[in-house]
């Protein structure tokens, strides 16, 4: 096991496209750390850098104590499992296990203990003689796991390893992913575009927009307190809605906001955090058109216009309310629910 750690880590491509900027990450021990945010935000370079599979423009790259910026991959103590698998697909389950260990020359005992413990621990021990093209998509990415695993890295890396597998398989693998990693105890670096899947698995999120880092920390701490407003709609599903604070003022209760920071211009609410029925606490009311009621289950999707502007809004409420599309909705919500935001900068500011 080790830590990694980024200094001013940057990724600038021919023609001066400028893929990763300036990013400073310390990642400890055995912690879960999961690289989110959109398609082109710089996820996956930022982990092809860190794995040693694109060059680091500018920057210092440690995992443990040694500067790693210059070693070929091989040399860094990590292993990677890949979105495609990467199997081998003329090879057995077996001998895609132990096709690494065999090329440093590891002592077949060796070899078959840490084949064979791998094996039982993704529970694959029975597809040990098969093919990949025998195997689902869920048992082949054990094996891409179990290949990783044999190695005794210091670090994973794992790039978007679910996006080929469909939503139950998905939700299985990612359970099982976070459990190994927990009884194994090793640094991990994930990569991901799905924030469901992000929330859900991190010790540490890492919000990414246009190579630039938006925001770090616990899950539950970026979304309770988003530092900006690209991460408030990122993270969360559905997005918060920002409504003008100018509208707020004009068709709330103008004495609520005026202990808000004084660049504040937009404000964001949580769909969750507005209200059919009114609170036991301070709140204030809003008045919207029901445009679509949305049933999913154990819980519907309002969604809305608000009286006297075009701003959409977004409710999620438990179970199907008695309400008709077409009719008029009073909203309650609760002034511990504001999130400010500075519309020009798009951070947050209180």
């Amino acid at each position: 096991m080790a830590t990694m750690t980024l200094e001013n880590i940057c990724k600038v491509y021919t023609g001066g496209v400028q893929a990763v900027t300036d990013v400073n990450l310390d990642i400890k021990d055995g912690e879960f750390i999961v690289l989110v945010g959109p398609s082109g935000c710089g996820k996956s370079t930022l982990l092809r850098m860190v794995a040693g599979l694109e060059t680091i423009s500018s920057g210092t790259l440690k995992i443990g104590d040694r500067v790693v910026n210059t070693l070929e991959p091989a040399d860094r103590d990590i292993a990677m499992v890949f979105q495609n698998y990467a199997l081998y697909p003329h090879m057995t389950v077996y001998n895609n296990l132990a096709y690494g260990l065999r090329n440093r020359r590891m002592p077949k005992d060796e070899i078959d203990r840490r084949v064979q413990e791998a094996a039982a621990m993704l529970e694959i021990a029975q597809f040990l003689d098969r093919k990949p093209r025998a195997l689902s998509g869920g048992q082949r990415q054990r094996v891409a796991m179990g290949r990783a695993l044999v190695r005794e890295p210091a670090a994973f890396l794992f790039d978007e390893p679910l996006s080929n597998l469909d939503a139950k398989l998905r939700v299985q693998m990612r359970v099982e992913i976070r459990q190994l990693q927990r009884r194994l105890g090793t640094t991990s670096m994930y990569v991901t575009h799905d924030q469901l899947e992000a929330m859900t698995m991190a010790d540490r999120l890492v919000v990414l927009n246009g190579g630039v880092i938006e925001q770090v920390g616990t899950p539950m701490e970026v979304y309770a307190r988003p530092a900006s407003v690209f991460v408030a709609g990122f993270i969360g599903s559905p997005a918060m809605n920002m409504l003008p604070l100018d509208y707020l003022r004009a068709n709330g209760n103008a004495a609520h906001f005026e202990s808000l920071p004084k660049r504040t211009d937009l404000i964001g609410v949580r769909p969750d955090d507005l209200l059919l029925e009114l609170p036991g606490e301070d709140s204030f009311s809003l008045h919207g058109n029901l445009a679509l009621l949305e049933p999913a289950g154990a819980e519907s999707h309002l969604y809305l216009t608000l009286r006297g502007s075009n701003q959409p809004l977004v409710v999620r409420v438990p179970r199907v309310p008695d309400l008709q599309e077409g009719s008029d909705v009073k909203l309650h919500i609760p002034r511990s629910a504001l999130h400010p935001f500075e519309k020009a900068s798009g951070r947050r500011t209180g």
